[in-house]
């Protein structure tokens, strides 16, 4: 499973709840998305996308009046069909400066990978990719083919992104969390 623990401040808005969980994703808010709140839709609105019963800008977390361990939707991109279950641990009195990240798991989907089973199914090939592909650069060293051996090296950037989907680094979330907050 993979998922992220985040601290936020009760004053942010739903806006600001997206741009957060796409930074602790490592996504790039490309496509669209909304929260499903209490029977609403929420989103930012975008020229040609979908019509959301309130506009995300302008509505705080500190509004639903959430309990503990209440839960809520969000979804990124629809085509793909990536849906987030966000829930509601606790609320701290004293609100972080900034959005942290405090725990998670693996690294996140690469964005436009195809959605949950197409993700699982790539990762689950990459390890036979990567034995494929050493292979196949010990068949271009022994041959002296180095031209092949160039094609084959330019392929292991590509495997390696699926080989390292265990891998979550945290710091780097807390860094561009850091950044978004102050404006950076």
């Amino acid at each position: 499973m993979i998922w992220r623990r985040l601290v936020v401040s009760a004053d942010n808005t739903l806006a600001d709840l997206h741009y957060v969980i796409q930074i602790a994703f490592a996504w790039t808010d490309y496509h669209l998305h909304r929260f499903r709140i209490h029977g609403k839709e929420f989103g930012i609105p975008r020229l040609g996308g979908p019509w959301y019963s309130e506009d995300a800008r302008r509505v705080r977390l500190v509004d639903f009046h959430f309990r503990v361990n209440e839960r809520f939707l969000y979804e990124y991109d629809f085509t793909d069909g990536w849906e987030h279950q966000v829930r509601m641990e606790r609320f701290i009195p004293q609100a972080p400066l900034y959005p942290k990240c405090i725990a998670g798991s693996r690294a996140a989907p690469p964005e436009d990978c195809g959605g949950p089973i197409a993700f699982q199914e790539r990762r689950d090939a990459a390890p036979w990719e990567a034995r494929d592909l050493l292979h196949q650069i010990a068949d271009c060293v022994d041959k002296r083919d180095l031209t092949a051996l160039r094609d084959r090296i330019d392929e292991i950037g590509a495997v390696k992104e699926w080989l390292l989907t265990d891998r979550f680094d945290r710091r780097n979330v807390n860094r561009r969390l850091r950044q978004y907050a102050t404006g950076d």
